[in-house]
């Protein structure tokens, strides 16, 4: 194991290790969580079946019930009537009918089994699929500052291999607990029934039983929330490294990479091995157990047929029953490892659950009505963390309709202002409001309806070229659709694809150019109609011949619109009614570009040294 030492990383705050031996980080996200076994947890687990249970559950228990009567209903047959009434006097008839029944018997147990089985698949499906949809809903209402500080494959393992392991417990594992709970108690008082010292002599191990697995159940479950812990770790570096897969092929790093990569799995490997050895071990310990019981059974029993208390068919049914009994006890032995591991994982669904969102709305927030667009800063400071502002207090005023751009070195703050426009960040101190109301007295969704974001680095999902356009209003129109493509230059290349529209576009869009994807994005912000649209790096990415097409697209883009435009290319900001100038989280200049060009100042010197190097 490497010594790790933990570092701080700016981004992912203390959520990252140092592996000296490795040279990379590793993400402590997922470290294991040591306590006792939760009940109120496990009866929040199993809170999800409530809604089905008035449905099927009671077919489900008559079932159950009807296959566990006739299953405890034939070693008697096959024992004390078979034998000591049927085969010893030489009673065929008798012997022909218990037969029969044992037949008959099996038939029900049958049937039994298969509705119960359909119908607790049934269940179990339908709760997985409600705590998998809760769990995804959910994390879409995180705010930013939680992706901020989690790996994509960290998250992503929760809603797929956490749920999935809880598959097994709801599908069969719960109903066969109950079965064999019902068996063995059955079991039990039948034995007692027959010959209660017999019955005492032979439950004499179970407290021995419950014992050995007492002592191996902490370590089962720790061992197994090892294994979830390690398989994260996996998936978080799985999906790093295939987002990075161009930066590790361009700076020939694959050979690193898979030794990272080899010495997680192997972490993994020997993490499953650990718990694998002592879920195993559980098993042979029942076993072992159970042939002491059955020692007992048959030397006690031997004991009683010299004495005259019991005959060999009521020894032969007492063997068949207590073969019945050690049975369930190792299978609720493996249901509890079952559950240990089920728990392991669910302790981790509800930590996403239990996540609050920073950004939420008030129990008071106001639906916030179609907006003018009228925008006010008033002294904002924001600190992403304690200590750090990214900005000190920033005064902004753009009226409706105006433009205003943002610009600045890298880490000036530029980013931050939008991100607290949208209100994916709340204010440290000051306040944001639009139309004079305070961004956090507003109802999210009806402020985030009536922003317009487009992003330097936009994203196209897998899907049709049409389907991603609508993403910015679902109920639009193909008619709607061409019209905004054609105001932002984007048909022309549309219309040229091999399906057109209905071109189908590969994850984040690689089969289109930087260009093209842009242009995919304005078209979406447009067709979304906001009232207030920000550009953050919009035009970054695309050539100067595409600039110049889409010049034209802006202008219809930002007609009637308050915006705000975050560039590093000066050309595409020099029309804006307002350019503010930020340095260090603080506001430099501001003024528009002719002034600013005439006062000499930092902005003159950012256009001077851009324009040098045309």
């Amino acid at each position: 194991m490497s010594t790790q030492s933990e570092k701080f990383n700016p981004k992912l705050g203390k959520n990252v290790q140092s592996d000296p031996n490795r040279g990379r980080f590793v993400y402590k996200d997922d470290d294991e969580i040591d306590k006792a076994f939760n009940w109120k947890q496990f009866g929040r687990l199993f809170s999800y079946m409530r809604p089905y249970a008035k449905q099927m559950l009671p077919l489900i228990i008559l079932m159950t019930i009807l296959g566990t009567v006739t299953k405890l209903a034939v070693p008697y047959l096959t024992g004390v009537l078979a034998i000591d009434h049927a085969i010893k006097p030489g009673n065929l008839p008798l012997l022909y009918t218990v037969t029969a029944s044992v037949l008959g018997l099996y038939l029900v147990q049958w049937i039994a089994n298969v509705f119960r089985i359909k119908y607790t698949n049934l269940i179990g499906q339908r709760v997985i699929y409600d705590i998998r949809s809760s769990l995804f809903t959910h994390i879409q209402k995180l705010s930013f500052n939680f992706f901020d500080k989690r790996p994509a494959g960290s998250v992503l393992v929760r809603v797929t291999n956490d749920v999935n392991s809880l598959q097994d417990l709801f599908t069969n594992g719960a109903v066969n607990a109950m079965i064999d709970c019902v068996q063995l108690a059955g079991i039990m008082i039948i034995l007692l029934l027959i010959n209660w010292k017999l019955g005492l002599a032979v439950m004499i191990t179970v407290p021995i039983m419950f014992f050995i697995s007492t002592k191996l159940r902490q370590k089962i479950r720790l061992a197994w929330q090892d294994v979830r812990v390690k398989n994260s770790r996996i998936n978080s570096h799985l999906n790093e490294a295939i987002q990075g897969i161009r930066v590790t092929q361009a700076y020939t790093q694959e050979k690193e990479n898979m030794k990272f990569f080899d010495g997680m799995n192997t972490d993994s490997r020997k993490s499953w091995n650990r718990a694998s050895t002592m879920n195993q071990g559980f098993g042979p310990l029942i076993e072992i157990t159970g042939g002491v019981g059955s020692m007992i059974l048959f030397w006690y029993g031997a004991f009683l047929i010299q004495q005259g208390e019991v005959t060999i068919g009521l020894l032969v049914t007492f063997a068949n029953y207590v073969g019945n009994f050690w049975d369930p006890i190792n299978r609720l032995g493996q249901m509890y490892n079952q559950l240990l591991v089920a728990m392991a994982s669910s302790e981790r669904i509800f930590e996403f659950l239990d996540e609050k969102p920073s950004i939420d709305d008030k129990p008071n927030a106001q639906t916030l009505p179609k907006i003018r667009g009228d925008v006010k800063l008033e002294k904002v400071v924001f600190e992403y963390e304690p200590g750090r502002q990214a900005l000190k207090g920033i005064d902004i005023e753009a009226q409706a309709g105006q433009s205003i751009a943002l610009v600045g070195h890298t880490g000036s703050g530029k980013s931050t202002i939008i991100n607290l426009l949208s209100r994916f960040y709340d204010v440290t101190d000051g306040s944001v409001k639009i139309d004079g109301i305070d961004v956090r007295d507003a109802k999210l969704e009806s402020l985030r309806a009536q922003i317009g974001i487009v992003l330097q680095d936009t994203f196209i999902f897998s899907g049709t070229i049409r389907e991603n356009i609508r993403f910015g209003r679902l109920d639009a129109t193909d008619e709607e659709i061409e019209a905004v493509t054609k105001a932002v230059k984007a048909h022309e290349f549309i219309e040229a694809l091999p399906a057109g529209y209905d071109t189908e576009v590969e994850e984040r869009g690689n089969a289109l150019s930087m260009g093209q994807r842009q242009l995919l994005s304005f078209a979406r912000a447009l067709l979304a109609d906001p009232r207030i649209l920000i550009l953050d790096e919009a035009t970054a990415s695309i050539d100067t011949e595409t600039e110049l097409r889409i010049q034209e697209a802006l202008k219809v883009l930002l007609e009637g619109r308050t915006s705000f435009i975050v560039a590093h290319r000066l050309s595409t900001i020099r029309h804006a009614d307002k350019i503010i100038v930020l340095d260090h989280g603080e506001i430099k200049e501001q003024g528009t570009h002719a002034e600013l060009i005439r006062h000499g100042g930092i902005y003159n010197g950012l256009v001077e040294a851009q324009f040098r190097f045309l």
